[in-house]
């Protein structure tokens, strides 16, 4: 499991889509919405960021991702997210599929990837405390982030469709 060691802010450049939203389902980080990557292998499961805790729902277990620039695709921003958070080479990443929780003034997309090779993840700013790849199966014993964990089944199910 990657931990940070290092000076965790020196990839993470500030721009304006670093900004929550508010609106009447409530408050969300990213003024042009958000994503992130759900990066599987068949053989060690899914890459999972612990969140710090200072962060928004710190101490929860999510996908690695965030904000999405204003010319952004999400499937790009995800990867890119992935990258600076996680050290997830784009070049391993194959994108599946993804799926989008429009809530009219934010949306969230999830990008389903399968990594083309293990790698080891690199803990790549502040807001990881720890990252690892977690089993398929021992997913739902962590404490996630409350709005993967309320995905995660249907996910899985996609998973599963995709890697057989």
């Amino acid at each position: 499991m990657a931990r940070a060691t290092h000076d965790p802010d020196a990839r993470r450049p500030r721009g304006p889509e670093d900004a929550w939203v508010d609106g009447p389902q409530g408050r969300y980080w990213g003024t042009f919405g958000a994503a992130g990557l759900l990066l599987v292998h068949p053989d060690v499961g899914v890459l999972l960021q612990l969140r710090a805790i200072w962060s928004h729902l710190g101490g929860t277990w999510g996908l690695p991702g965030g904000a999405r620039k204003a010319d952004e695709t999400a499937e790009a921003a995800a990867i890119r997210e992935a990258d600076e958070e996680a050290g997830v080479p784009p070049e391993l990443v194959t994108v599946l599929e993804v799926s989008e929780l429009d809530l009219g003034y934010w949306s969230y997309t999830t990008v389903l990837a399968r990594a083309e090779r293990i790698f080891e993840p690199v803990v790549g700013d502040a807001e990881s405390e720890a990252l690892r790849w977690v089993p398929f199966d021992e997913v739902d014993t962590l404490p996630l982030h409350p709005g993967f964990a309320a995905t995660w089944p249907t996910l899985r199910l996609r998973v599963d469709a995709h890697l057989g």
